[in-house]
């Protein structure tokens, strides 16, 4: 599934949820599902990128310098870790899935619950 396609399935998901449970005080969980929704697509992104070759590809087009996406790519199929504790994390980070589409859920609930 493109990635694209994702963020609209997610978006709709999203939309729904937050505006079905709006009544309710969830900020502090909405920010933990939220932190933990951007590293699970995270994940999937460094999944998606299958060879070394094409992570430094990924990272090196994301901005990160050679010798960092270097080290990195090597790390292999250390998903959680690499999306956590890496420059994953800041290369993809929440104003680039904004931009490629995805919608903040904690975000979204702060912009519909008028809190």
């Amino acid at each position: 599934m493109s990635l694209d396609k994702r963020f609209e399935k997610l978006n709709w998901t999203i939309r729904g949820w937050v505006n079905y449970f709006r009544i309710g005080n969830m900020k502090q969980k909405l920010k933990d599902i939220d932190a933990h929704m951007r590293t699970m697509i995270r994940v999937i992104i460094w999944k998606h990128w299958k060879t070394a070759q094409k992570r430094e590809w990924g990272l090196l087009k994301l901005g990160v310098p050679k010798w960092i996406a270097h080290k990195v790519v090597n790390w292999g199929n250390h998903y959680q870790f690499v999306a956590m504790k890496s420059v994953l994390k800041r290369a993809v980070s929440k104003e680039i899935l904004t931009k490629r589409g995805l919608i903040s859920i904690y975000d979204y609930y702060l912009k519909v619950s008028h809190i």
